[in-house]
């Protein structure tokens, strides 16, 4: 496991800009296969029924809701922070949230209209950065596999926690840093096109140890923390493993 500190994932692109170009231009050159469960973002369809499942332990026990609820964000207001083509937007609008997409690329805000759409789901999205956009508050915040894609990460979290509704609570998921994911997430799976060429940096990947203290230092507690883990026989599932990847609940600090 790397052992830098927080300084060292903190690169600011020197320009108040958290998400770099063309992090933005190479995922929007994916959107038009995003819904694709057999296509370049296979991966992210498999591994989204277990962040789903996470998210939904973490809002029936932060908020107090049924797990036999099937609308347990009824009432509320949801946000999905790199919305992609809206994987985590549709099932929040389906828990009953509602909901605001937001991403950097404009192909990916087009595609994700356009499916939430012809589904029948009333999601607002919006292209830009988070901090740019007069969006509001919201009571769940949501930013999966996004934060190891921007250039300066506190102040990403600084923008993220600025969207926090009082009460509210942040999910967030994404690579650690270690020579497990390094062997794995970079090199076999892009050798193998289990995820396109390009999509994983290894040197911007965060540890759970840093990811927690920029969280702090923004004024966030982490609530919970669960590894994303493979076997064989088994697939992706939630772990104690968080040697690949890991999925965190976190509210603002009293």
């Amino acid at each position: 496991m790397g052992n830098a500190n927080v300084d060292s994932v903190n690169r600011s692109s020197g320009s108040g800009v958290t998400i770099r170009p063309e992090e933005a231009e190479f995922f929007s050159n994916l959107a038009k296969d995003w819904w694709n469960p057999r296509g370049k973002m296979a991966s992210l369809h498999q591994v989204n029924p277990v962040r789903l499942g996470f998210i939904r332990s973490a809002v029936d026990a932060h908020f107090g809701t049924d797990a036999r609820s099937i609308k347990p964000l009824t009432g509320k207001t949801a946000l999905d922070i790199g919305c992609g083509a809206g994987l985590v937007c549709e099932p929040l609008s389906r828990l009953g949230a509602e909901v605001t997409g937001v991403d950097a690329a404009s192909d990916n805000v087009q595609a994700a209209s356009a499916h939430a759409e012809a589904g029948g789901l009333d999601i607002r999205y919006m292209m830009g950065e988070v901090a740019a956009l007069d969006i509001g508050k919201f009571d769940l915040v949501t930013s999966l596999e996004v934060v190891e894609h921007v250039a300066d990460k506190r102040v990403f979290l600084a923008d993220v926690a600025a969207r926090m509704a009082p009460g509210g609570l942040l999910v967030l998921s994404t690579p650690n840093r270690t020579a497990v994911s390094r062997l794995l997430l970079v090199g076999a799976a892009e050798a193998v096109g289990y995820v396109p060429k390009g999509t994983h940096h290894w040197e911007d990947f965060v540890t759970p140890e840093e990811l927690e203290e920029l969280l702090v230092e923004v004024g966030f507690e982490v609530i919970e923390r669960r590894g994303i883990a493979w076997r064989p026989g088994k697939g992706l599932h939630l772990s104690n493993d968080e040697a690949l990847n890991y999925i965190l609940s976190a509210r603002r600090a009293a």
